[in-house]
């Protein structure tokens, strides 16, 4: 059996062509410019070709004697890193801030042992906002803290490689922070789990190399599997069609469930890699149980509820009190709505690297598949739009706007 063990109930055979074109789409489109699609097999390579000189810069981090790590970034340049440190328990010593309001930034400084930290600046562009507000806000607290004006030992960037397209790329290359990784072209934000970011921060905080990769391997191999067009063999195609039929039958809300709080930051993972990727097509909510139960399970075992469908993710487990909450909760919600499982033997790196890659290629198939069902098929030389976000500038925008 898998490490990954999935059970989702659907009649494959009604979507068997366009699931198989839609995989055939991906294949086609993988590695090539301008498709951001490059997660897929170079992303992952790359990576473990790159290993030693992530592990050797996590090193010059630490020279100082850090050991506590603040990670400066918002979406996908946080919550890739967070549900990977938290599913693996290595989160510590690992601090993240997205915010931009003062009360936001003291409580997080306030949190810090300071002589200890290095600080983690994340955004491919380097003109994040709320990114670039907080790397300021760190220079000034540090500058104070150490009455000096220059702390470019103190903080590590990851960006894009080009100063023209990067402000951050720019500091670096001015001297105003230490080391630098980064983010690589064509991935994009919520697919970025594997990148510099995600890696520099588990090898500073002590997961072993042969571990994390263990982890890229892995992550490998199942992107093979989740993207065989056999449906009896590929989980992610059959969570896509679980979410597809669903979809297609009148439920809109998908709302998935993990039980155990290492799964914290996957929650906010998911939740923004679905919903930008499938933007109002499917609603997507998450949760960590039991303790969502308590102010969720009224609403969603209310006989009114006929729009919502779930996807429940636990550790396997012998633990008698464990195994009954999931047992009955399982039972109740399948009585009445759609259910699917995913099932980790244990929370390994290997075991996370193939979920990671589950998640990934099922929120790309979905999209996929769903716009094939409606008639909907994009050109070859244009990107899918699940891994695009248009709709993400319209409040930037405004805000723009604002501070002008």
């Amino acid at each position: 059996m898998s490490n990954v063990e999935v059970k989702a109930v659907v009649d494959f055979k009604k979507y068997e062509k366009n699931a198989k074109e839609a995989i055939k789409d991906v294949l086609s489109r993988a590695g090539k410019s301008g498709q951001f699609l490059n997660w897929i097999e170079w992303l992952l390579k790359n990576q473990i070709a790159n290993l030693d000189n992530l592990y050797a810069l996590a090193d010059k981090a630490k020279e100082g004697g850090e050991d506590e790590l603040a990670i400066l970034g918002i979406g996908g340049s946080r919550h890739t890193t967070e549900s990977m440190v938290k599913m693996l328990g290595v989160n510590s010593k690992v601090h993240f801030y997205s915010s931009v309001d003062p009360i936001s930034f003291k409580s997080f400084a306030d949190k810090l042992n300071i002589d200890k930290t290095t600080f983690l600046v994340v955004s491919k562009s380097g003109g994040t906002l709320e990114t670039t507000t907080a790397f300021e806000n760190a220079k000034t607290l540090l500058k104070n803290y150490y009455k000096k004006d220059n702390v470019s030992d103190k903080f590590i960037a990851m960006t894009d490689k080009n100063p023209e397209k990067s402000a951050l790329r720019r500091e670096v290359n001015n001297g105003a922070v230490k080391a630098s990784g980064y983010v690589h072209d064509d991935v994009g934000g919520r697919f970025s789990i594997f990148d510099d970011a995600t890696i520099f921060t588990l090898a500073f905080v002590g997961v072993k190399k042969e571990d994390v990769k263990g982890m890229l391997e892995e992550a490998l191999s199942a992107q093979k599997d989740y993207l065989s067009d056999d449906i009896n063999k590929n989980d992610a195609l059959k969570l896509a069609l679980f979410n597809v039929d669903a979809k297609l039958n009148g439920k809109n809300k998908h709302f998935s469930e993990y039980f155990g709080d290492c799964f914290e930051g996957a929650t906010l993972w998911e939740k923004q890699m679905k919903n930008e990727s499938l933007k109002a097509n499917i609603s997507t909510d998450t949760n960590v149980g039991p303790g969502y139960l308590h102010y969720n399970a009224e609403a969603d075992l209310d006989p009114n509820n006929n729009d919502s469908f779930y996807t429940f993710t636990n550790v396997k487990t012998d633990d008698k009190v464990t195994n009954a909450v999931l047992t009955g909760v399982k039972s109740a919600y399948s009585n009445q709505h759609r259910v699917a499982e995913i099932i980790l033997s244990d929370l390994s790196p290997k075991t996370v690297g193939r979920f990671i890659e589950l998640k990934h290629l099922e929120t790309l198939l979905t999209g996929n598949i769903l716009r094939r069902e409606k008639g909907c098929v994009t050109s070859d030389d244009a990107a899918l739009p699940e891994v695009l976000q248009p709709n993400v500038e319209i409040y930037k925008k405004e805000v723009k706007k604002a501070l002008s």
